[in-house]
């Protein structure tokens, strides 16, 4: 089989995070047939090992699903993969792909797969097992024409309040947003791409609405696509922006939050995108995006995830006062310190054999967490590279890989492997 066959294969497996318990089997099955020692940690974490191994080649088992079918169904147009209304899992369906393939190659090497890096990097911070080899190369960047050697650190913020409520009369509406282009909140957060719960909570707050109820939100690293609100106002909506759907239920009293006005000047107030710009790496320094809104367990829960090259205790900080200031209860989960870049012989390597495929690649930061990141902040002997092929609209219906990028990956891969 080769690489895209393998990754059609994984498409039809169920695999998003929290769900990866499919793939996991098969993926194991995969290593033992290849008589591979294989084991899996407690988080899902596979580990696997043949011979010798001077590298580890490691990438992520999990995706961002966004749509309503299980599986995914790839769909082949000109030089790209995408997927028939939904993410396609190419982050990072096709480094699982190519590892495959590595593995069909070569008797001496070291493969990590690990589990639920798209809810936090919950799986490589829980990683069990020793890592024999002093070289790992990452397979979860984005761009042919690049060698990630550092990242930025992250946190979840998460903001509760109780949802006590009140009766008030008024005019009720229930609006739901359409046509938001989602992304990916670390790498395209400097897109200034549009929020839905953002937006949809200023266009209630605009008019003097009290929320019924709220949810927004897919995933804690996405910037949200979809987001609903039924609210009471004094007063008919005489107009209805294009990017919200609306229905009318009429004037009667309803239950509300006592909070509503704290919720909604929270979501409002809050400065979603970047926060600071860092001229040496050309990327953002710092960003918070506004991921998920949803009521659970008689408490309001905003969750945020902030990130930072420097400084993500500062992020951490200005958020707890403005959520404090509202009457929030504010905590943080899921720390990762960032990456800080490093260029040693093992990235010369990696740069120079995948220059041999894309002549302009060069050294660069990505503003978003990688799993790499996390094993050189345990292991500080480790020498760690991250490189992948062209994939844009990451963690959205709009993802797509292109395929001539694929192969200059492989390639580059299997150089790698061979000059070690």
């Amino acid at each position: 089989m080769n690489v895209i066959d393998y990754f059609l294969k994984i498409c039809k497996i169920p695999h998003a995070s929290r769900n990866t318990k499919e793939l996991a089997k098969w993926l194991i099955d995969e290593c033992k047939k290849r008589n591979f020692i294989t084991q899996i940690d407690q988080r899902g974490n596979i580990y696997t090992k043949k011979g010798e191994p001077e590298i580890c080649i490691q990438s992520h088992y999990d995706m961002v699903k966004v749509g309503s079918e299980n599986t995914v169904k790839a769909i082949f147009e000109d030089d790209f993969i995408k997927a028939e209304n939904s993410s396609l899992g190419a982050d990072d369906g096709i480094g699982v792909a190519i590892s495959l393939k590595m593995m069909d190659e070569f008797d001496n090497l070291e493969v990590i797969f690990t589990n639920d890096e798209e809810v936090g990097l919950w799986g490589v911070q829980n990683f069990d097992y020793k890592i024999k080899s002093d070289k790992i190369l990452n397979l979860d960047s984005e761009n042919d024409e690049q060698v990630c050697v550092g990242c930025a650190g992250g946190v979840d913020i998460l903001a509760f309040c109780d949802t006590y409520r009140k009766l008030k009369k008024g005019f009720c509406y229930e609006f739901k947003t359409k046509n938001f282009p989602g992304g990916h909140s670390g790498s395209e957060i400097d897109k200034n791409l549009p929020n839905a719960i953002k937006s949809l909570a200023k266009f209630i707050r605009e008019n003097s609405g009290s929320i019924v109820n709220f949810k927004g939100g897919e995933r804690i690293n996405s910037i949200p696509v979809n987001a609903m609100c039924k609210a009471v106002f004094d007063n008919e909506i005489s107009k209805v922006p294009e990017f919200l759907k609306a229905e009318f239920f009429g004037f009667d009293e309803y239950e509300i939050y006592e909070k509503s006005a704290e919720i909604l000047d929270f979501i409002c107030i809050f400065s979603q995108g970047v926060r600071a710009w860092n001229n040496t790496l050309n990327i953002p320094e710092s960003s918070a995006n506004i991921a998920l809104c949803e009521e659970i367990k008689g408490q309001f829960k905003i969750s945020i995830f902030a990130r930072a090259m420097n400084e993500l205790e500062n992020l951490q900080f200005e958020t707890k006062i403005l959520g404090e200031r509202l009457g929030f209860k504010v905590c943080f989960e899921n720390f990762s310190k960032p990456w800080k870049p490093q260029i040693n012989d093992f990235s010369h390597l990696v740069l120079k054999n995948l220059q041999k495929f894309s002549p302009n690649a060069k050294f660069y930061a990505i503003h978003a967490g990688l799993e790499c990141g996390v094993f050189i902040t345990k292991n500080r002997n480790l020498k760690v590279a991250s490189i992948g092929p062209n994939i844009f609209g990451a963690h959205s219906i709009n993802e797509k890989v292109q395929i001539s990028s694929i192969k200059k990956i492989e390639n580059t891969v299997r150089e790698i492997i061979k000059n070690i």
